[in-house]
Parts: structure tokens; sequence; C-alpha cells
């Protein structure tokens, strides 16, 4: 079995940098840990649950003996991801940096959960190009807008309302919801308990612990 990491025709990069082939392989790494690693992409709104619910999921995975890591897209931008803004362009290397650190999450044989609300459906594909076929589930967090206003628990949506905050997904900046995920949540009418259990549920359905 391949590693998910190798480099692809497309990728850009100098002919003077050369891909080092390690002695512990990509299946090592998954034997190890007796699970099939993937990336567990939550998307959604701001205020649609995807932090909380995806920290429920890892809680869930580790009482279940599971490998698994949490990026969240605000701590991404304490260190990672510090010197991007909010327009379009940084939202797109925003998420292209996220994708290759989850890509070596992958093929260290953990399960990885991001949680960023990752509004264009160009990027997320462009993440889940990187892994292998079934390495990347997309798990939509689907809460209407009006709920998440009503949360708005940082007061980001009255900021953005009052216009102090510009290029906010969902009311200047558009979000492109999910056509096929894998994991469909609504939120709505369940707790985050329900949510991440069905995340779960699915995980264990589709055969990845």
């Amino acid at each position: 079995m391949s590693t998910p990491y190798e480099r692809k025709d497309n990728d850009s990069v100098s002919n003077d940098v050369v891909w080092h082939n390690t002695t512990v392989t990509h299946q090592d790494r998954v034997s190890l840990k007796g699970q099939t690693p993937a990336v567990l992409w939550f998307t959604g709104l701001s205020g649609s649950g995807k932090s909380t619910v995806a920290n429920a999921v890892e809680s869930k995975l580790l009482s279940l003996g599971k490998h698994s890591y949490l990026l969240d897209g605000d701590n991404v931008r304490h260190g990672l991801n510090k010197d991007l803004g909010f327009s379009d362009e940084d939202r797109v290397e925003n998420i292209r940096r996220i994708g290759e650190v989850a890509k070596l999450f992958v093929d260290s044989g953990t399960l990885v959960l991001t949680a960023f609300i990752s509004p264009f459906i160009s990027d997320r594909e462009q993440a889940r190009s990187l892994v292998a076929e079934g390495q990347f589930l997309e798990v939509f967090i689907d809460t209407p807008l009006e709920i998440c206003e009503q949360r708005d628990p940082k007061g980001l949506y009255k900021k953005a309302r009052a216009g102090e905050i510009k290029n906010f997904t969902g009311i200047d900046s558009a979000y492109e919801a999910p056509l096929k995920a894998e994991i469909h949540v609504e939120t709505a009418n369940k707790s985050i308990e329900e949510c991440a259990e069905a995340v779960v549920n699915q995980l264990q359905q589709l055969g990845y612990i």
C-alpha cells in the first residue's frame, strides 16, 4: 500500500527538493494503531457547533482507545496560520495549509478531525484530493443561519451585521454547503452528545473504527 503523502506530478516543487523515503511505512503505522486513518473534515457556519461537536467526537474516540487529533480553526490561526487574514484568498491558503497538515496526520495512521468553516466547495475538494480514496470524510454540521446568529457565542454575527467585521461567512461572504457529505449532522434539534454519537456511529458503520 502506498503512502498517502506521495508527491503528485502536478505538485509545484523545486527540482532540488527530493522526496526522502523512510523505513517505517504508512501501513506500519496503521497496523500499530489498529484503525483506518482518515480526515474528518467538519464544515459549517460560524456558530454551527463544528468545534464543539468535533471535540465531543474526539473524546468518544479516546474512550474507545482510538488515536486522533483535533485541528481547530481558531487554534491553528494562533500559530501556523497567524499570518493570514479573512479575505477569500487568505481563506483559500488557510485551508490549503490545513489540508497538508491533515495529510501528514493520515500518513501517521491517525484519525484527524478538522473544524473549519472552509466555506468553498473547491477548497474542500482540494483537501480531499491530497489523500487517498476513502481517507477523507466530509462532516457537514448543518445548522441554519438564524440559529447560528441566535447562538453567536463570540458575538461575531452582531459585529458583522454592524459592519465591524468584513468578509464574514454567511453575511457578506458566501458559504457553499456540501452537496454529498459522507456524514451529515443536522444540529437544530439535537444535543452535542447526540451529534457526536451520530458521527461515531457513522465511523463504526463505515468501518473506520
